[in-house]
């Protein structure tokens, strides 16, 4: 039984969500391949033929892969099964937004129910994934005979890297652009802080804040300070605090930080279940009665615009 794990990249450096969704692969099966669609991206290959537990890294390398369309990659998907009838019983896509994009339309090619959200593999057969905004995990069991799943980053550790000799390196054809669909623009946030979905550190900002002034003049210095990434409750973000990439919970980013630090941030059950795979968790907020004190490991119930200034101070 051989799994293949569909790569996400930027065509120089692999996604942390591709290393957790080898490691839910390697509980499924002793063999497991990776896919790299891209263009230009040896490099992102020849990580990956690195990690511990990868038999054989499949590179299709074109610029019709460029993009990363979800279009060209199920259909990438579809020539490596083609090619090898029978061998794959599962295929496994990062829970990212690339990966949500590209299984959906691979499961429908294939004509089978795609899993999404795994959070645990209990045998080849059945998997664990939330339902109800995380409030209920589902024990799902499929008899398809290729499962088609998306691994949730935050619930499987990375794998790590191979201490002996690096796994083979096979170069396949890339599909032909089916010019049905094409990258019309792509607009990217520049930012130092490190990236959202994979920092040790969030400092996220709630609708307390009042203002999108406010939001940077109190989140931003800490988050410099403790060289954290910045998030953001659906609330703040739909008042116009943050951006829409920020946003964290059931709609937007699912963070698993050492340490997540909610400021002014309620706790509605869809931010929680963004963040609550967070090691230690600290609220501060003026309610007593607010949720995220129920979640957190650490609560201050005090004015935001004195306590993380004062806080920011002496760090």
């Amino acid at each position: 039984m051989t799994v293949l794990v569909i790569a996400d990249h930027d065509q120089r450096t692999v996604r942390a969500a591709t290393l957790s969704t080898i490691a839910a692969a390697l509980e499924l099966g002793p063999e497991v391949h990776v896919l790299v669609a891209g263009h230009g991206a040896d490099a992102v290959a020849v990580q990956l033929a690195n990690i511990a537990g990868v038999a054989k890294v499949l590179q299709a390398d074109d610029p019709v892969h460029a993009a990363a369309l979800a279009e060209r990659v199920a259909g990438q998907v579809l020539a490596c099964l083609g090619a090898s009838a029978g061998r794959y019983s599962h295929v496994l896509f990062p829970a990212t937004a690339n990966g949500k994009d590209a299984a959906p339309r691979l499961a429908a090619k294939l004509d089978v129910a795609p899993i999404g959200d795994v959070v645990k593999v209990i045998d080849a057969d059945t998997f664990e994934r939330p339902i109800y905004a995380g409030n209920a995990l589902a024990t799902v069991r499929s008899r398809d005979a290729v499962k088609v799943l998306t691994v949730r980053a935050t619930a499987f550790a990375a794998a790590a890297a191979a201490t002996g000799a690096a796994a083979a390196i096979e170069h396949i054809a890339a599909v032909a652009d089916g010019g049905k669909a094409r990258l019309v623009r792509s607009a990217v946030s520049a930012s130092e802080r490190p990236e959202l979905a994979s920092a040790a550190i969030v400092v996220a900002g709630g609708r307390a804040l009042a203002s999108a002034a406010n939001f940077d003049a109190v989140i931003g210095p800490l988050a410099d300070k403790l060289g954290a990434a910045i998030g953001a409750s659906r609330a703040a973000v739909d008042a116009g605090y943050a951006p829409n990439d920020l946003q964290v919970g059931q709609t937007g980013k699912i963070v698993a930080p050492r340490l997540y630090l909610a400021v002014g941030i309620s706790g509605a059950i869809q931010h929680i279940a963004g963040m609550k795979d967070a090691d230690v968790i600290v609220a501060i907020n003026q309610d007593p009665e607010a949720p995220i004190f129920g979640f957190a490991d650490f609560g201050l119930e005090a004015d935001l615009f004195t306590a993380v200034p004062q806080i920011t101070a002496a760090l």
